[in-house]
């Protein structure tokens, strides 16, 4: 994990001291800190020692409620991890594949965010949406528990299949059987929409939509024209808070690669939505 102190940087201007990194280290010693000395990934575990484990963030959220940093792990079942700066110890959580403790497995993470009061969404190529609660954790969150990702607190995941088609062949409702590919996901914690603060909203990649889900049921955003709607991430803003539904929005760009796949073909360009709610039919 690495990170760059803007502040030291404007007071100082040197690029080297403004900057720092950590290695991705598990407390299995179980002391709540971070110990020098520990196991390096392929060693064998020491009930003493913490644990370095190989991980990578492709997305990244900070968590407001504490102070700690998330993101995804790409891979097969692929997970996310969580990094507190104070202590400089992660956790890893897997997707849940293989585990019968939840009811629907799901894999391979891409995008992710994280709510105002520390729930974590990502994005799975099994075509699901899923969420991260580790507050239902029931479990020991240190100590050996913490080298087995797998089944750390699989209570805490909750997935969402994808809306639409499923591939034929596959039991209905088994993980990966939804034709769905969402590549990123963002959360709304400010309520720029219009469907609520830190309402999670995944892109439908091959729906020409997004998709947001809102008191656990989805709400499909679709762009009927041009056809080819494929958009990599969005983000909100508010422009004019006094003027209510009006002043305020979701944006997002898409074909900004491959302009060409947009509905009219050559000649077109890579366009940018904005979408807008009315909080009632008849609103003006």
């Amino acid at each position: 994990m690495g990170w760059f102190d803007a502040k030291k940087f404007d007071s100082t201007h040197d690029e080297q001291a403004s900057q720092g990194w950590a290695p991705f280290i598990i407390d299995t010693n179980g002391n709540g800190k971070r110990d020098i000395g520990w196991v390096e990934p392929n060693g064998k575990m020491d009930p003493t020692k913490d644990k370095r484990i190989i991980t990578g963030l492709y997305s990244v959220s900070p968590n407001p409620a504490d102070g700690t940093v998330w993101g995804t792990v790409l891979g097969f079942p692929g997970g996310i991890v969580r990094y507190d700066p104070k202590t400089q110890l992660s956790e890893m959580y897997e997707v849940p594949w293989k585990n019968v403790k939840v009811t629907r497995g799901g894999f391979a993470p891409r995008g992710g965010d994280i709510t105002s009061d520390g729930v974590f969404w990502t994005v799975l190529a099994s075509g699901d949406f899923a969420s991260f609660d580790r507050r239902l954790c029931k479990g020991k969150l240190s100590g050996p528990a913490l080298a087995d990702p797998q089944n750390l607190c699989p209570e805490g995941w909750k997935l969402y299949q994808m809306p639409g088609p499923e591939f034929e062949g596959l039991a209905k409702g088994s993980p990966g059987s939804s034709a769905e590919a969402p590549y990123y996901n963002w959360v709304d914690q400010y309520d720029t929409l219009g469907l609520g603060k830190n309402v999670p909203i995944a892109t439908g990649n091959q729906s020409d939509s997004l998709a947001a889900i809102v008191n656990g049921k989805w709400v499909v955003m679709r762009v009927p024209y041009p056809i080819g709607y494929f958009a990599k991430g969005m983000d909100g803003r508010f422009d004019d808070m006094a003027t209510g539904w009006k002043g305020k929005g979701l944006w997002s760009t898409f074909s900004d690669r491959a302009a060409t796949h947009i509905e009219g073909g050559k000649g077109h360009m890579s366009k940018v939505v904005h979408f807008q709610l009315r909080p009632d039919p008849l609103a003006k």
